[in-house]
């Protein structure tokens, strides 16, 4: 139960730890979006915001909906986006303390 229980967390964190996903979810936090307005906004590659999308859409971080010939995607606002502001709240609490985390990232 234990290791199951780690790696679910591990799974949910490596799909924060993400830069491109990242960056994704911050911007579907202002408004949903379709994958050509989050290529122009973060000036990534279609071809990789929609391949991440479809990673945070399968793992439940973002929905998407079909609005005539576009697919509009948006953040799990019950679960997702209160997550993310806690983090904010967190970093900008310890964010002298994180710069110089001795934590070693692979």
């Amino acid at each position: 139960m234990i290791q199951t229980s780690f790696y679910l967390y591990e799974m949910f964190f490596k799909a924060l730890s993400n830069r491109t996903r990242f960056e994704i979810i911050r911007s579907l936090r202002d408004k949903p979006k379709s994958v050509t307005q989050l290529s122009n906004e973060l000036k990534f590659e279609q071809s990789r915001v929609s391949h991440n999308l479809k990673k945070l859409e399968h793992c439940g971080f973002v929905q998407s909906e079909i609005n005539g010939k576009l697919r509009i995607y948006s953040i799990d606002s019950q679960y997702i986006v209160p997550i993310i502001d806690s983090i904010d709240k967190y970093i900008e609490k310890y964010d002298k303390r994180l710069k110089v985390c001795s934590v070693k990232l692979k």
